[in-house]
């Protein structure tokens, strides 16, 4: 580099004027600094200021969250998802969310990896239960949000729990006092699980469109779910339409043993 200071006749330690054009030692021309493409000074040193910033917010965030692979892997989990179990979160990495949740319904499982697979983004929650740390049985709701950075890379999940209260009893499959329902009811739920009109169901078991919402109506009442699609989905759960075949079908009647 003296060499070359040498040859441009500047001073050891100068400066040259902006824009001037420079030399290097085989006399090739150098771009003066002010030639030279604007970028940011440290777009990754930002970048890793700003993921360590948002990793510290997740610690402080009281709520469990968690990051996972598309089969559950658990990438990282923040202290408040694994108090829950006694454990330093780094503890967690590497196990399978749906080991230390545990689906209480396994079909909610089954609609997430079909939505996965289909491209879905939608959020879909999961009742799960676990044994925490204190050894109490405890209940939640695991609420589960493919992400995705870019576009053909396959999308991990965000799991956000919500914690019920001690308090709170735990959700239980609906107990109905007698058949959970009738032949016509069942009837009906299985013609609207397969996407039939309120008129199409009317025609096919030989009442009116006001008798079927009538049906309907007073069936959500007494499972305490609103509108239809809940229906069906308490019917299967329920034991009253088939979840074996298509199109949907009314259960054979169980047999007491």
């Amino acid at each position: 580099m003296i060499g070359a200071t040498a040859r441009t006749g500047a001073r050891p330690g100068a400066v040259p004027p902006a824009g001037t054009p420079r030399t290097g030692e085989r006399g090739e021309r150098v771009a003066a600094v002010d030639e030279l493409p604007d970028f940011p000074d440290d777009a990754h040193g930002d970048a890793v200021m700003w993921r360590n910033r948002a990793l510290t917010l997740l610690d402080r965030v009281p709520v469990p969250i968690g990051v996972c692979r598309t089969d559950g892997t658990i990438l990282l989990a923040n202290p408040a998802l694994a108090r829950e179990w006694g454990l330093p979160p780094g503890r967690l990495r590497g196990r399978n969310v749906l080991e230390l949740l545990r689906p209480r319904f396994t079909d909610q499982v089954h609609r997430i990896a079909e939505a996965l697979r289909l491209g879905h983004r939608s959020r879909y929650p999961i009742e799960v239960r676990w044994a925490a740390a204190d050894g109490d049985e405890r209940y939640g709701e695991l609420s589960v949000d493919p992400v995705s950075e870019f576009s053909g890379v396959p999308p991990g999940l965000l799991v956000v729990l919500r914690v019920r209260d001690r308090r709170e009893s735990p959700p239980a499959r609906l107990v109905v006092a007698g058949e959970p329902a009738s032949p016509v009811d069942a009837r009906l739920l299985a013609l609207a699980a397969a996407g039939a009109t309120t008129e199409a169901m009317a025609r096919a078991v030989g009442m009116t469109a006001d008798g079927v919402n009538y049906h309907f109506g007073r069936l959500a009442r007494r499972w305490g779910v609103p509108g239809r699609t809940a229906l069906v989905a308490r019917a299967y759960v329920l034991g009253v339409l088939d979840p074996e075949v298509w199109p949907p079908a009314v259960a054979a009647p169980r047999q007491d043993p």
